[in-house]
């Protein structure tokens, strides 16, 4: 790791320099109207009562915030637990320095050390220099998956297929649960006068 480079936890007062980094991201990966997330989304998901991610910063020797890496727990059926990778980003002023390579070295440890088969993250296709990057540390493409995706329009009407759940069979916090039940018993609704969601 660049010796003039310190990677911390990113706490609460973090949050307006991430969400102005995944902008940041946004618009050198050619889609800045993607970005939907706002500070309050990644103060109640970073830091609140569940948090659903974890997030590293990289700051300079003047203590200016370059770079961060957001990643959160999956499952592999095939490995067990593992880390996602969301995020990796480097501003433009810090990179060549190794920022990157040092904040995807600490996930790496945090993996290790909670005893995570694998680390995953995926890069655009034309984005050469990090595959390089990526290559040169020992990841290796996955060129035989392909990534799919259900969201706005097309995750709700699949959403307002599923069956209801029986009662007594929710997995969620309380919270998640009523809004489930809300959602059952529109889908409920819907389906019993030939409506659609």
């Amino acid at each position: 790791m660049p010796t003039s480079i310190v990677i911390r936890a990113a706490v609460p007062a973090d949050a307006p320099l991430i969400h102005a980094m995944i902008v940041e991201l946004a618009v050198y990966e050619r889609e800045p109207e993607a970005v939907a997330i706002s500070e309050a989304d990644l103060l109640r998901d970073g830091w609140g009562e569940h948090p659903r991610f974890t997030c590293l910063v990289a700051e300079d020797e003047a203590g200016v915030v370059c770079g961060f890496a957001l990643y959160h727990p999956t499952y592999s059926t095939w490995q067990g637990h593992s880390l996602y990778l969301e995020d990796l980003y480097v501003r433009a002023t810090h990179r060549g320095r190794g920022v990157g390579t040092a904040l995807l070295a600490e996930v790496a440890s945090v993996a290790v050390a909670q005893g995570c088969a694998r680390l995953d993250w995926q890069v655009l296709t034309w984005n050469e220099p990090a595959i390089r990057v990526y290559e040169r540390i020992g990841a290796v493409r996955m060129e035989e998956w392909r990534r799919m995706r259900l969201s706005e329009d097309g995750l709700a009407v699949l959403a307002a297929q599923a069956m209801p759940r029986a009662a007594g069979s929710q997995t969620g916090t309380p919270e998640e649960n009523d809004s489930e039940r809300s959602r059952q018993q529109a889908v409920i609704h819907a389906r019993g006068t030939g409506g659609t969601l």
